[in-house]
């Protein structure tokens, strides 16, 4: 079969982009094809369902930019397809003198990007959340939660209807760039087929790196998975809090920290935290995939990552390991939580981008050939500016 376009991964961000290349070329032929058997599968499905406002991000990059975009585009597209969201907002609680003043910068830098804030002092910050402690707070008024599998499930429907074809069951094995055409060899549970594209993207997330090097393309970094563990509370905390809570983030510290997040379900919960991923599809507690640990430990970056960041790693392994510890964290600003209250709930998975330097990759990385673009790396908060993406994507193969 030959199609114009042949899109690989079916999470949020390859949908979006299929969705929106289709109704911007409604004559052309595109494919979308996944290895699963449902959609979102992976990242877009283990996720805390945050749709962020930008609050981290550096004024000018393309995480700012695509965040502030795809908080006004998500609850754009909820609110025509009725699918529930609920703008909670979150704040930011500085539990001590140094969280103070970072909190103070990222306050700063939320104007500048003209986010929609608010100063707490400490008894502005009581009133609104009875349950958390801390010096003050930020509001961060526009941030909202919702179910990324459901947004993602919807776009694909719209893609399907717009005469867009979606493949299942459909692992690529084989990549081949041509003068005229990529020929693209395939798994299915009938067997292996071929496809035939005009132009070819790669949105495969967990498995980035391993499609680039399929079709020969320099790869100077290496996916490295680090598993996100959350824990869920009870029934009876599900109004602990009024908002998404989070800690003043580390700025030498490549993640946010726990969280208390109100889902969108109505119930709360806590987390994630980062360790080390040893499979890129592993959402277990133990989770071993040799080929995926041979990769890793002959990339000279995860030996440059991990000797930097050895010491906060261990304490991450030992706080997944032991409730108490991870508690820990979660009680510098909500004191009253108990080791009892932390109960199961899925893991997600991280598909993080490392150079060979050991430089984690923070914002989005492409990489291009005649025939092809592949989205590299898609840092947090892809699931919120999936659809500036998907638009950034279209403008780049179609211009």
């Amino acid at each position: 079969m030959s199609y114009d376009y042949v899109i690989i991964g079916g999470g949020i961000v390859g949908i979006s982009t299929a969705w929106q290349l289709k109704q911007r070329l409604p004559n052309k032929s595109i494919l979308l094809i996944e290895k699963e058997a449902l959609l979102a599968k992976h990242q877009t499905g283990h996720n805390s369902g945050v749709v962020h406002a930008g609050v981290y991000y550096p004024p000018g990059s393309l995480k700012s930019q695509f965040c502030r975009e795809g908080l006004l585009a998500t609850l754009d597209f909820c609110k025509e397809k009725n699918i529930p969201y609920s703008q909670c907002g979150k704040i930011l609680v500085a539990t001590n003198l140094l969280e103070l003043e970072r909190m103070k910068i990222l306050f700063e830098q939320c104007k500048t990007n003209k986010l929609n804030v608010e100063w707490l002092d400490k008894t502005q910050l009581i009133e609104k959340e009875p349950n958390i402690i801390g010096l003050a707070g930020v509001l961060v008024k526009d941030t909202a939660i919702v179910d990324y599998s459901k947004i993602a499930n919807e776009m694909a429907q719209s893609f399907e209807e717009l005469g867009g074809e979606i493949q299942l069951n459909t692992e690529v094995i084989g990549i081949a760039e041509k003068t005229e055409q990529v020929d693209i060899k395939v798994k299915t549970r009938q067997g292996e087929k071929g496809f035939k594209a005009s132009f070819l993207i790669s949105c495969s997330g967990l498995m980035a790196d391993r499609l680039t090097k399929m079709m020969g393309l320099p790869t100077d970094f290496q996916i490295i998975p680090f598993r996100g563990e959350y824990y869920q509370l009870p029934a009876t905390h599900n109004e602990i809090v009024n908002h998404l809570i989070y800690p003043i983030p580390n700025p030498d510290l490549p993640f946010l920290g726990v969280h208390l997040t109100r889902m969108i379900d109505g119930s709360t919960t806590i987390g994630p935290n980062a360790v080390q991923g040893w499979k890129r599809e592993g959402y277990g507690k133990v989770s071993i995939s040799l080929l995926d640990i041979l990769e890793m430990i002959q990339f000279k970056g995860f030996w440059n990552v991990l000797r930097k960041y050895w010491k906060i790693g261990l304490i991450e392994t030992k706080n997944s390991w032991y409730k108490k510890g991870y508690l820990k964290l979660v009680q510098l600003y909500c004191p009253s939580l108990k080791k009892h209250d932390l109960k199961p709930y899925p893991a997600g998975i991280r598909a993080q981008a490392v150079l060979k330097d050991g430089t984690l990759v923070y914002d989005f990385l492409f990489s291009e050939s005649p025939r092809s673009l592949h989205v590299c790396n898609a840092p947090s908060p892809a699931a919120t500016s999936a659809i500036p993406i998907g638009a950034y994507i279209c403008d780049k193969v179609t211009s």
